[in-house]
């Protein structure tokens, strides 16, 4: 299974959309809308955020805020001008425990500067919410059937996951990620990491090689980590862009893997065992 890790360091996102006539080749439809009806777009995309206790409310917001920002962008409407259908399908997800998943927003179609302000000011007057526990696995569960009867059938299918936690809730992580995988779907990665690890909600400080090692997969998936607040439209944006263009951005040096994992896939789970006990996932 292809996956692999990024940075934004000296992204340009001009830069990116300046190479995007490669597109990405379509990838096996094995969950996907194959009805006739379907109507041909470039790309397929969950947008599945965490709503979690961890999230405080200001994060909540500029996740939030990053988004409604980002689909106005004249990078973003470029990049969707340049691309073989000139349309995209997008959802809106909310999630936090192994049962709190929300559609925030239904499936909507974006061809150009109206539906994208319009599919903007939809997210921009949704209410926020917050619930408990962060369940990575749950999100992917609940976000692969979305694509079966979407009404769209894209050239590719991406969920993106954007959260600010290890996952703790639900089933493992890492079988999930392979389950969506196998299905055709690339997951992408967008790990807040704004905070100090608290051992009172369970962060980690490596997040982003968690979601690089655990999460993310399929062809041409990245993450992108969100360390500063300054930062967060800048980085949803390019995220965005680089998702409709079909394109990576640069790789980060990783250095050669030893035979010492550089983070559990359970790390998440066993923290909140030590904590509270129990969680039914017989680890050792």
């Amino acid at each position: 299974m292809l996956r692999r890790g990024f940075a934004l360091v000296g992204l340009s996102v001009l830069a990116v959309l300046g190479c995007a006539a490669g597109f990405a080749a379509p990838i096996p439809q094995l969950f996907a809308d194959k009805r006739p009806s379907a109507v041909p777009v470039d790309v397929e995309l969950v947008l599945a955020v965490d709503i979690s206790f961890s999230m405080d409310p200001e994060e909540q917001a500029l996740q939030r805020d990053g988004y409604v920002q980002a689909l106005r962008s004249r990078e973003f409407l470029r990049a969707l001008r340049e691309g073989p259908n000139g349309k995209i399908a997008i959802t809106y997800v909310e999630w936090a425990g192994e049962h709190q998943q929300q559609i925030v927003m239904p499936w909507r179609l974006i061809d150009g500067p109206e539906s994208a302000d319009a599919v903007a000011g939809e997210l921009a007057m949704a209410p926020i919410r917050r619930a408990t526990r962060t369940s990575i696995s749950g999100a992917l569960r609940f976000s692969k059937p979305l694509f079966d009867a979407s009404g769209f059938r894209g050239l590719r299918r991406v969920i993106d996951v954007s959260g600010d936690g290890a996952n703790n809730s639900g089933p493992l992580v890492a079988p999930m990620r392979d389950e969506v995988v196998a299905a055709g779907i690339t997951i992408n990665g967008l790990p807040i990491m704004l905070k100090r690890p608290n051992p009172n909600t369970m962060d980690i400080d490596i997040l982003d090689i968690y979601y690089e090692d655990c999460v993310i997969g399929g062809p041409g998936a990245f993450v992108i980590p969100i360390r500063e607040r300054e930062k967060f439209t800048e980085a949803t944006r390019t995220k965005l862009v680089l998702e409709i263009a079909g394109r990576e951005p640069e790789a980060k040096v990783i250095p050669a893997r030893s035979d010492k994992p550089r983070v559990s896939c359970t790390v998440g789970e066993r923290l909140w065992q030590e904590r509270w006990g129990g969680g039914g996932y017989g680890l050792p």
